[in-house]
């Protein structure tokens, strides 16, 4: 008898604890242009919140957006914009605010010339046969590239030459690594270690020349009950993830 009530007893020891760490896990989407900001933010929350077990992964917000709505089992999504999770939220995917935790910018970066001198213009200069930007029909980043050359009266000079990354991070690579010659990406790519040692110049597009970059961020309906996405959705906007956001180029407002 005491067998069985001391393998019971185990038994409800194994389920409370695998209960408690599922409890401690949040398995959050990320948009490729918040990558290294969102390692350092998520760095410093695990210092604050050791217990807790955040997987990160990191890509376009259209392809986030499509599998949500088919059933990916994700508990936060960070967007590059408003528009999906806004969607989500309408459709009952998502289950908390969505809430605007950053403005992104843009920039033309080239390790060929130097964008500053001609601006908009760089895109135009003989020595520019291939430039890359994000898909825009899945990516926030590089439909705001398009409507900045559009507005500029650029676009259609150049869309030939146009190579088209699956994400913001992956556009970044192209012109880092020599596959375009110049590209349309995030003020914060141009800003982390990695590309800074690319040695590149840059020129960062005026905010009139599209409409801002607002990023919005929703708990998801898997995350019910989930103490630890709650937590880090709402880290978010502490000032320490603020701090971070700015020094890579984000603003709230």
């Amino acid at each position: 008898m005491m067998k069985i009530i001391k393998c019971l007893l185990l038994i409800v020891i194994l389920f409370s604890t695998t209960t408690f760490f599922a409890q401690g896990k949040a398995t959050v989407v990320v948009a490729a242009n918040l990558k290294t900001a969102m390692d350092s933010i998520a760095k410093d929350y695990k210092q604050r919140n050791p217990a807790d077990n955040i997987q990160i992964s990191y890509g376009a917000s259209g392809k986030f957006y499509e599998q949500i709505v088919n059933g990916a089992p994700f508990d936060v999504f960070f967007s590059a914009d408003m528009n999906y999770p806004t969607k989500l939220k309408e459709s009952h995917f998502g289950i908390s605010t969505v809430k605007l935790y950053a403005i992104g910018r843009i920039a033309i970066w080239s390790k060929k010339i130097d964008p500053n001198t001609q601006k908009m213009n760089s895109l135009l200069d003989p020595k520019v046969k291939k430039i890359s930007i994000a898909n825009p029909v899945t990516a926030p980043y590089g439909a705001k590239a398009v409507e900045s050359m559009k507005r500029t009266k650029i676009y259609n000079k150049v869309k030939s030459n146009l190579v088209y990354g699956e994400n913001i991070a992956q556009a970044a690579q192209f012109v880092a690594f020599g596959a375009a010659d110049i590209g349309i990406i995030a003020l914060s790519d141009v800003l982390s270690p990695a590309m800074k040692k690319e040695r590149g110049k840059y020129y960062v597009i005026p905010q009139e020349n599209h409409a801002p970059l607002e990023q919005g961020c929703v708990v998801l309906k898997h995350a019910k009950g989930n103490a630890t996405a709650l937590r880090f959705y709402d880290y978010i906007s502490s000032d320490k993830a603020v701090a971070i956001l700015k020094y890579y180029g984000y603003s709230q407002k």
